[in-house]
């Protein structure tokens, strides 16, 4: 009697199972409708981020700054020191996504693979400052994920609406990398 009373409770959350996964679905991650490439450039302070393999040497002082460049394209330098005091610097190159402001494209090889289309990586910003004075950065797969701002440290609670905006979206925040310091 036994195993026909599993097996229906089994095929029972079976069926259940995509409409539980449905009720708590993550929001869709998606681009500010709106941004100002001019008020965007300039220099931004790391706050937190995922773990990415190409920041693993970072341990402090980590930014990024954005440049205009004449033929549409972005400039993107991102520095940071690591934990013997090393100063590491990598040079990029963003391009807009025609259609959605708030979507660039970022390669950091070298110019002559840019025709490679797995060279260019997303780069979204989900969520932005109106003085753009933070902004949240991901991608559409939630593998990348960063927090800026244009001062070296953040409000707390700006940093824990951020993060609730994060795991709306479907983020698993549990490995990040919280980079200054919060006030």
């Amino acid at each position: 009697m036994r195993a026909p009373t599993t097996l229906l409770l089994a095929c029972a959350a079976a069926l259940a199972a995509p409409f539980a996964l449905t009720a708590r679905a993550a929001e869709p991650v998606v681009s500010v409708p709106e941004m100002d490439l001019t008020r965007y450039a300039g220099h931004w302070y790391e706050i937190a981020h995922l773990p990415v393999s190409f920041q693993r040497k970072c341990a402090a002082d980590i930014t990024t700054s954005y440049a205009l460049r004449a033929d549409g394209r972005i400039e993107v330098r991102n520095a940071c020191r690591t934990a013997d005091g090393e100063q590491l610097q990598v040079h990029g190159t963003a391009r807009t996504v025609p259609g959605h402001p708030g979507r660039l494209q970022v390669r950091f090889a070298p110019a002559w693979m840019s025709w490679l289309p797995w060279t260019w990586a997303d780069y979204w910003v989900i969520e932005l400052d109106p003085d753009y004075r933070w902004a949240m950065v991901g991608d559409p797969d939630r593998e990348y994920l960063w927090i800026l701002a244009r001062e070296p440290a953040m409000d707390a609670a700006l940093f824990a609406r951020l993060q609730a905006r994060a795991r709306a979206m479907g983020y698993d925040l549990a490995p990040l990398v919280v980079a200054a310091p919060l006030r």
